[in-house]
């Protein structure tokens, strides 16, 4: 079973070598996984609670998308898409907000690090805190939970935030979900291995510090330039060098072979001079960036590409997530009206003659009878296999009525879903080349078969 997993990258600045290293490029690696489905989301409403220039926004997200594209992300085989095209995420984010405690927000790292510094510079505690700050987590929980991600990939600093996506869901679930998990619960993925570079000045290379190396910005001459600025101690051509201890030595192993980084040390600590050295690691980035850089500029030189690749992205997206919001606005009580509908008054059904899903029984050619499940809107979600007779049919279909596509009764089984009661497959879905479309109809069958049963 493959492993889904989320990454989202806030578009507030430019990429710089840091990012490439620390997160582009491991990232990328690991979505070429046959095992991972893998989601990456421009996080761009994430984006407004720290920058209010919405020309740097709009600039930033051209420019995240085309280095995610030129760093080599394959959108056809990964969902690649704009946080804000997805109307469903904000929805599941305030039926999220709903039923979470405020006594839980205000335990967040990031709101409870602006109270203190606010407090330590004089301030009210509350000052400059906006609502999207505080509740920032609740966001990324909708993030994570509309796609039902099993891991994310996260900083130490991060994991708060996946502990209370997990408390959030588990609360909804327990309000909403009649007996059973409405959410995959998600568990932080913490990379170990991944290279954190010193900046300009030693420092964790970083925007906060404006230490960084430009990763494609400014072209060769912009990363030439900033590897000459690299800090180094005063030790002459000729004398021996710390390559330990040295900056530039950390940079070159985070794109050279074990041989030649062994190579490069050897001539740090035989005298090469700091400029030649700087030269070298020039050259050694320069080698794994150009063909990137290369792509990067066709690209960002076509917008209008790079939109088309990320709807493209989004319609994947939302054949996930508009299901699977139908569904949950079914539990909380948000379906449409359609089918009898409960009077919370009077305790009366009332036929309000709106259209739902619905079974249909039909007799083959062999003489067995068979049934389709049919959606709102017509599309056959299910097929059964052959009855000997109409009895066993419509006792199956009562059965499936009742349970409303729960965990147990609708699951994923190969390019499709099945319907399974006592263990046994009663019916099936059609076959998908994409996983992310048999995942959205199922989703779509089991909002469809929660709205019939709520009816």
């Amino acid at each position: 079973m493959r492993t889904r997993i989320l990454t989202g990258i806030t578009t507030t600045g430019t990429p710089h070598l840091g990012n490439y290293v620390g997160a582009i490029r491991p990232a990328i690696a690991a979505s070429r996984d046959a095992g991972t489905d893998a989601f990456f989301f421009l996080a761009d409403y994430h984006a407004l609670i720290k920058c209010d220039d919405p020309a740097r926004i709009l600039r930033s997200r051209l420019e995240i998308a085309a280095t995610w594209l030129a760093a080599g992300l394959d959108p056809e085989r990964v969902t690649f898409y704009r946080q804000s095209d997805i109307p469903e995420i904000p929805e599941l984010c305030w039926l999220l907000t709903c039923v979470t405690a405020k006594g839980l927000m205000n335990r967040a790292h990031a709101y409870k690090a602006a109270v203190d510094q606010n407090v330590a510079d004089g301030e009210e505690p509350d000052a400059g805190v906006t609502l999207g700050l505080f509740s920032y987590p609740v966001l990324m929980a909708a993030d994570i939970l509309m796609f039902n991600a099993g891991k994310v990939p996260v900083g130490r600093d991060q994991i708060q935030h996946i502990e209370m996506a997990r408390d959030i869901a588990q609360r909804f679930s327990h309000l909403y979900g009649r007996g059973r998990e409405l959410f995959v619960l998600p568990e932080a993925l913490i990379e170990e291995s991944v290279a954190t570079l010193p900046g300009l000045d030693g420092r964790k290379m970083s925007k906060s510090y404006n230490n960084t190396i430009p990763l494609f910005e400014g072209g060769r001459k912009a990363l030439r330039d900033a590897i000459g600025r690299v800090v180094t101690d005063s030790r002459l051509p000729g004398e021996p060098k710390d390559a330990e201890g040295s900056h530039l030595f950390i940079l070159y192993q985070a794109f050279a072979t074990a041989g030649e980084a062994a190579a490069f040390r050897a001539a740090l600590e035989g005298g090469m001079g700091w400029g030649d050295a700087k030269q070298a690691l020039f050259e050694r980035i320069d080698r794994d960036l150009a063909p990137l850089r290369e792509r990067y500029e066709t690209l960002i030189a076509r917008p209008d590409d790079i939109e088309d690749i990320l709807l493209a992205g989004a319609a994947k997206a939302r054949a996930i997530a508009a299901p699977f919001i139908a569904e949950l606005r079914a539990a909380v009580g948000l379906s449409r009206l359609r089918g009898p509908v409960q009077d919370g008054a009077a305790g009366k059904k009332k036929d309000k003659g709106g259209k739902a899903g619905r079974f249909v029984s039909f007799r083959d050619d062999d003489g067995s009878f068979r049934f389709r499940f049919l959606a709102a809107d017509g599309e056959a979600l299910l097929l059964s296999g052959p009855y000997a007779d109409a009895q066993a049919a419509g006792a199956d279909i009562r059965r499936l009525r009742e349970l409303a596509g729960d965990e147990g009764t609708v699951r994923a089984e190969g390019d499709s879903y099945v319907a399974v009661l006592d263990g046994r497959e009663v019916a099936r879905g059609a076959s998908f080349d994409d996983p992310a479309a048999r995942d959205g109809a199922e989703r779509k069958l089991r909002a469809e078969l929660a709205a019939l049963a709520a009816g």
